[in-house]
């Protein structure tokens, strides 16, 4: 076996097979196909909250998707720079006779996100809107709150 070379027409001469290589790769590309769905189907992801933060006129606009939701299950908290969204999703527990359910694909639970601007929010001036699923923020960057860079001697 060791007369035997591949040719690869991109390098410039030829490369030693190398069976094992070609068996290892096999086997990880087959693994990866086939445990892919029972990997998926096996999590439990729960509810995510997904967003949009943009900087404009001196203040953050966030756009947080929180679809099924109660306005009074949602909470937001500003630390400085830190801001925490958390909505609890609820289930409906509406049993009809005779119904069965054959596929149940909406998470319920806690869904949580917290993330860090650049500079920080004036918390007086924050507002918040929530309509059609989405949570709109407005956060007023704090005045004077600019990072200034520091010359080196």
């Amino acid at each position: 076996m060791n007369g035997i070379t591949r040719f690869t027409p991109l390098a410039s001469g030829l490369t030693r097979l190398d069976p094992f290589l070609d068996i290892d790769d096999m086997f990880e590309r087959l693994n990866k196909s086939m445990m892919r769905p029972f990997i998926r189907e096996g999590m439990d992801i729960g509810p995510q909250i997904k967003m949009d933060v943009k900087e404009a006129d001196g203040k953050y606009l966030v756009h947080a998707d929180i679809p099924g939701v109660n306005k009074d299950d949602i909470h937001v908290t500003v630390d400085g720079n830190r801001v925490s969204i958390s909505a609890e999703m609820k289930q409906e527990k509406e049993a009809k006779e005779g119904e069965r359910v054959i596929r149940c694909e909406r998470s319920y639970g806690m869904a949580s996100r917290t993330f860090t601007l650049a500079d920080e929010v004036d918390e007086g001036q924050i507002q918040a809107k929530y309509n059609n699923g989405v949570l709109e923020l407005t956060l007023p960057k704090k005045p004077g709150s600019a990072k200034k860079e520091i010359p080196i001697a």
